[in-house]
Parts: structure tokens; sequence; C-alpha cells
């Protein structure tokens, strides 16, 4: 049997912390060394971006995010458009082993209008 997508993500959702966009701003302003992960296309983050977020795109995040960081410790807060391939990603980011690692679950749109753009 295929698991549909959602059925994923909501796997990925149990296994991680999840924060809202006002949860998440509250985050970064006490984690200063954090990092702002997006993980939407390249396409989509050259439309728009928040400040000081890395894009690396879901589908190359286990190959490039140590050129980001090995640190296993360092907080990182990944968005997406809509939170969908943020819970996926995080998910992955705990399996290598990176325990500070939190999905922004909440639409682009609205994590822009908190953290500004």
């Amino acid at each position: 049997m295929i698991k549909p997508v959602s059925e994923l993500v909501e796997e990925a959702k149990s296994q991680c912390e999840c924060l809202d966009p006002e949860s998440a701003k509250k985050f970064l302003s006490e984690n200063r060394n954090a990092i702002i992960l997006d993980v939407r296309e390249p396409h989509e983050a050259a439309e728009s971006k928040l400040p000081h977020s890395v894009n690396i795109p879901r589908g190359v995040l286990e190959m490039k995010i140590t050129e980001l960081t090995s640190d296993p410790e360092t907080p990182i807060l990944i968005h997406c458009a809509a939170g969908g391939r943020a819970c996926l990603a995080a998910a992955t980011l705990k399996k290598m082993g990176y325990q500070n690692v939190y999905p922004i679950t909440a639409k682009y749109e609205d994590i822009k209008e908190i953290f500004g753009e």
C-alpha cells in the first residue's frame, strides 16, 4: 500500500516540535545563532525570502546541510510554502543527528508577515 503524502507529513510532524510563526520569531530572538532554513525550490525563494534565511531545497538537503552547519546542536528553524516540506525536512535532519530542529508549520505569507521581508 502506498502512503499518501499527507500521512508522511503527519508522521514527520509527530517526530518534531512544530512552531507557529509567533513562536518561531520568539525562538529566533532567544537563539541568535539559529539558522532559518528555507526548503522551498529556488524559484520560490527568488520571488520572496525571509531576512537572513538560507535556501536549500528539500530535494538536496541531505547533500548540502553540512556545508551550512555540521554542528548537531545548531538551532535550525525550517520553513517552506505551507509547512509540509518543512516537517519532512525536519524529520530528515533529526534522522541525520541534528537535535535542535523546528519546522514552522504555517503558510509562507503568514510567516513573512511575522518575520518581515
